[in-house]
């Protein structure tokens, strides 16, 4: 699919200093890119196809030493900057801007002994899990291997082991940092503990996060994998999950999705043309005590398919078998304090067979080792994650993207009454665009943590060098670097 590109095209290179320029290509050892250069558009494109930065330059970042030589040189010409591993989330673009992409620093290194990794900024989840799965270990990882692990973390991260283990954020031990003046900073709780809590949930715009350390934790196996009911069972199944997440204990994390599959000749045959209820399932505790669990989900009925097992931790991406190939996309969300089954049943009806457009519903539940801990990382409360993300097709990307907007407000209205804000991880699409830009961005936090993040935030990037960062005051900056780029 290519990429729809839902920016304006403008010449990003025109106004740029030759012998600066020239200066940093001799400064930096990854590949220095303008627009028109072999290798600028592949650089600027990932996974997110709907967006793509249309920056002034981009430097392929091999080294922390590159990242603050491009840091300095975006600093002396007044270019704003964006960073980029996977660009799954993307959620704000740089038009005429300097991008950093960090896809070459994907180092990975497990300390068995010490039960640690320490990632570089461009890594991926399937590379770590790999690499600490032979040692009994697991980080706590998304749903999709080909994540990147530094962005995902500092928006939270909420993954496989969740209500077991928390936030991804709350295992991070150092985070190594490039400030807005070049600096190079390894950050501790001991050494920083504002600055070092500010990253851990609300890290993107403070600077530029070219590695992490962060403990593992002794997980080897799992009992998991999907329960899949047929649409006809929708409202059967909403009101026994949400009956059965009461008592579930927190060793058990899962989610629900509600998928209406398109009639596609690409699809397996079991899902063309079918609304499908899958509930996914991970548990850390044996397997015979997960079928025990799992038992009341099953006495709903008959299953299209049902594949709960043990598993290698390895294999954990088989749970939610996101998909692997780039596509154009916009998602929203909402973090919830409560739920019912009827509000429930209203967001399926919206967005089930009868949409005017395709929407993956997933609803997360949270709880568990997610209410405790430390870091910006916002409305821990929340019991439920609530994600709506729709694909972006035809040839008219502006009616596409207002189709999409439209159907998620309506949807999302639905479950008003118990919202609390939005998680930064499920923001998938160009929010820094929208009209209501800083309402978005303010719904990340509460209001205290966002004040406190802007104060940060104008403490150590006054000039707004960064602009993606949810606490971006609306007078410090444009509507559209309000909210974060989260490009995992």
């Amino acid at each position: 699919m290519e990429s729809i590109d839902l920016v304006p095209q403008t010449d990003p290179a025109s106004a740029l200093d030759p012998a600066a320029v020239a200066a940093l290509v001799r400064r930096v050892r990854g590949p220095v890119l303008l627009p028109g250069d072999d290798g600028y558009d592949a650089e600027r494109s990932g996974f997110q196809l709907a967006r793509r930065h249309r920056p002034a330059v981009i430097v392929g970042a091999r080294s922390t030493d590159d990242v603050a030589a491009a840091v300095a040189f975006a600093g002396d010409q007044g270019l704003p900057v964006a960073v980029q591993a996977t660009g799954h989330g993307l959620s704000a673009v740089t038009d005429g801007g300097l991008l950093i992409s960090t896809r070459r620093m994907s180092g990975v290194r497990v300390d068995a002994a010490a039960g640690t990794a320490r990632v570089e900024a461009g890594a991926v989840w399937g590379r770590v899990v790999e690499a600490a799965a032979p040692h009994g270990l697991a980080p706590l990882n998304g749903s999709s291997p080909g994540v990147g692990v530094v962005s995902y973390t500092l928006g939270g991260g909420v993954g496989v082991l969740a209500r077991t283990y928390g936030f991804a954020a709350d295992r991070v031990r150092s985070v190594d940092l490039v400030t807005a003046d070049a600096r190079q900073l390894h950050v501790t709780a001991e050494g920083d503990p504002e600055l070092f809590g500010a990253l851990l949930g609300g890290g993107h715009g403070l600077g530029v996060v070219t590695a992490m350390e962060f403990a593992l934790v002794p997980v080897a196996r799992l009992y998991g994998g999907q329960l899949v009911f047929a649409g006809e069972q929708l409202d059967r199944v909403l009101e026994a999950y949400l009956t059965w997440t009461d008592a579930v204990p927190d060793e058990l994390t899962s989610s629900v999705a509600l998928i209406a599959y398109p009639d596609l000749p690409q699809l397996p045959e079991a899902l063309r043309g079918r609304y499908l209820v899958q509930i996914r399932i991970a548990y850390t505790g044996s397997a015979e005590e997960g079928e025990r669990l799992v038992a009341p989900l099953r006495a709903v009925g008959p299953r299209v398919s049902d594949d709960l097992r043990e598993m290698p931790y390895a294999e954990s991406g088989t749970i939610h078998r996101d998909p692997s190939d780039p596509h154009a996309y916009d998602g929203d969300n909402a973090l919830l304090g409560g739920l019912d089954a009827a509000a429930l049943r209203r967001v399926a009806a919206l967005t089930g067979p009868a949409a005017p457009v395709m929407t993956v519903v997933q609803l997360n539940h949270l709880g568990g080792a997610l209410a405790r801990g430390g870091g910006a990382v916002g409305h821990r409360d929340a019991r439920w994650a609530l994600r709506l993300l729709s694909p972006l097709t035809g040839d008219d990307a502006d009616a596409a993207l207002a189709t999409v907007r439209a159907l998620h407000a309506e949807a999302l209205a639905a479950v008003a009454p118990w919202r609390l804000g939005r998680s930064v991880n499920f923001l998938f699409g160009g929010h820094g665009q929208r009209p209501d830009a800083e309402d978005v961005a303010r719904s990340v936090h509460d209001a205290e943590e966002h004040r406190r993040l802007a104060e940060l935030k104008a403490a150590h990037d006054p000039e707004n060098l960064f602009r993606f960062h949810p606490a971006a005051a609306a007078d410090r900056a444009p509507a559209t670097t309000a909210v974060p780029a989260v490009t995992h």
